[in-house]
């Protein structure tokens, strides 16, 4: 399994493009919280993602609102915002971190691995935030700017549509096109840490099965489990 594992960080490296030179960072970004949990009071457990986290967040914002303000002169500020938000969501880190293979190289406690943690999106959208967050602290920022080219140059070539940007608008919009009720949204559960915390939402349509999602926030989760809808349903 340590062979594996160290296999998938050589091979993650390669997909992102950037050789660590202090491979502490990249390990810390790939230790998830679960790591410590159990250990003994007053001991000092191994450092997780969650501090780099925080940081990649804001750096993934930074370069993307960079990007589309230079791709896009003519566009206002709401439809600068709204396609921002699509390329910055967790499903939008999630689906870079599987790209990259983000799953097979995490440090994760047994139980979050008997639990599938290397397949939850939320965990892998984590990771690909602590990442870029790693890399910059690794490199700088055009390094940072390097790997975030790479991650989402199929979504940055292809900006998303209006369903992808403001999901929840037009997944009402769907709904009541076939004479269904709005659709309603209920918190199922909240994990992790008060600063960094992880909602869990159900979205419910008349006529069609419920479905989950998370996000770092409710309002987040809502348009993560609004566009995993729409993309069942075909709709995107």
């Amino acid at each position: 399994m340590a062979n594996s594992r160290a296999e998938a960080v050589a091979a993650l490296e390669q997909r992102i493009g950037h050789d660590f030179r202090d491979k502490a960072l990249l390990e810390r970004a790939l230790t998830h919280a679960s790591v410590g949990e159990g250990a003994p009071p007053g001991a000092h457990g191994p450092r997780d993602n969650e501090r780099l986290e925080f940081l990649g967040d804001r750096i993934l914002g930074l370069l993307t609102a960079e990007r589309l303000f230079r791709d896009f002169p003519l566009a206002d500020e709401g439809q600068l915002s709204s396609t921002l938000h699509a390329l910055v969501d967790k499903t939008a880190c999630a689906r870079v971190g599987e790209a990259w293979g983000v799953g097979a190289a995490l440090r994760l406690s047994p139980g979050e691995t008997k639990t599938g943690g290397r397949k939850k999106a939320g965990v892998i959208a984590d990771a690909v935030e602590a990442i870029l967050a790693a890399v910059y602290l690794d490199a700088g920022l055009d390094a940072a700017r390097g790997a975030f080219e790479r991650g989402w140059a199929g979504d940055l070539a292809a900006p998303p549509p209006r369903a992808a940007t403001n999901p929840k608008s037009a997944l009402q919009e769907w709904a009541q096109g076939r004479g269904r009720p709005l659709p309603t949204y209920r918190i199922v559960e909240r994990t992790g840490s008060d600063h960094a915390p992880t909602f869990t939402v159900e979205v419910v349509v008349e006529g069609v099965e419920p479905l989950t999602a998370q996000g770092r926030s409710r309002q987040e989760a809502e348009k993560a489990a609004a566009t995993a809808l729409l993309k069942r349903e075909g709709v995107i």
